[in-house]
């Protein structure tokens, strides 16, 4: 005997659109539904799939619209930018160009020893406690 088409109902197909909404995967929505197969489900719940996670999408970027517009949220608003294509760049500076003839002379107060005269080592003495 063959098994008996399924036909969904007014209440199953608004509880796969809010599950779906929620990001909730298909196999536990079959489940919840009374259904064996996501195949049968994508079959019979295919608009309602659909519409739940676009709906939720909707939502979800309206707020972050209305975060990012407040100008309460920087983050959201840098996050809004840059999904219309906004980028922020590091401001690049210049480095110097190495000079090996480059000399720091020290100069010659209390606490801060001379300079070493060329190719000596320099070596700073510790300070010994008493």
């Amino acid at each position: 005997m063959a098994r008996k088409a399924f036909a969904p109902s007014d209440e199953q197909r608004r509880l796969v659109t809010v599950i779906s909404s929620y990001g909730i995967r298909q196999e536990d929505i079959a489940t919840e539904v009374g259904l064996h197969s996501q195949k049968t489900l994508r079959k019979h719940f295919r608009k309602e799939l659909d519409h739940g996670r676009i709906g939720a999408n909707i939502r979800v970027a309206k707020t972050l619209y209305q975060m990012a517009a407040s100008g309460r949220n920087l983050v959201a608003t840098i996050f809004w930018l840059e999904r219309a294509g906004w980028r922020s760049k590091p401001a690049v500076q210049p480095r110097p160009a190495v000079n090996s003839n480059f000399v720091v002379e020290l100069s010659r107060t209390k606490g801060i020893p001379a300079a070493p005269s060329p190719g000596t080592p320099f070596i700073v003495p510790r300070e010994v406690e008493p």
